[in-house]
């Protein structure tokens, strides 16, 4: 199989995890625009690139976003990214208009998250928050939806990768027609 030819990559994709146990240990803003940076060059549909990032870790940031999220967890992650979606530079699919916003930030945020593991950074992507509460404290505009909050941060001691139970090949893929 490939994975054994290309064992960093597999060995890279096997250890990112959902963290949810961070040391109080900042990261330091080289290796947070690192990761930043490796978001950047993600594909997006048309090359129209409709994200932005909003590093938030100063203290009212970090109530911000603990308040948009009731598991304590979340509080222990030194910085949060939020993913936003720029819709209006988003490709469209022609023959029914879908729009590629949400994509196109999904592929980005994983080179993200592949980034920090890579960096031996835990990450996790959290969609279940409320946006009112993220979009007035952080005054995004109207065009710009946040889609994800990723908290960033060196693992605690005690956190370790999950055993993952992941479906066989066979049973999410066809050849050919159904």
């Amino acid at each position: 199989m490939l994975n054994d030819i290309t064992p960093h990559l597999y060995s890279l994709m096997s250890a990112r995890y959902s963290c949810r146990a961070y040391s109080p240990t900042p990261v330091d803003d080289d290796t947070l625009k690192a990761v930043l940076d490796m978001a950047r060059i993600a594909p997006s549909a048309c090359n129209r690139q409709p994200w932005m990032f909003l590093i938030a870790d100063g203290d009212d940031e970090r109530r911000a976003v603990e308040a948009s999220y009731s598991r304590e967890w979340i509080g222990t992650a030194p910085h949060f990214i939020i993913a936003l979606a720029d819709h209006s530079r988003s490709w469209h699919r022609p023959s029914d208009g879908k729009d590629h916003a949400d994509v196109d930030v999904a592929i980005a945020v994983e080179h993200l998250c592949l980034a920090a593991t890579a960096l031996d950074l835990a990450t996790c992507w959290v969609c279940n928050f409320d946006t009112v509460t993220i979009r007035s404290a952080f005054n995004i505009p109207e065009h710009l939806e946040p889609i994800a909050i990723i908290p960033i941060g060196y693992p605690a001691a005690e956190s370790k990768v999950p055993a993952k139970n992941r479906k066989s090949l066979d049973e999410i893929v066809r050849k050919g027609k159904f």
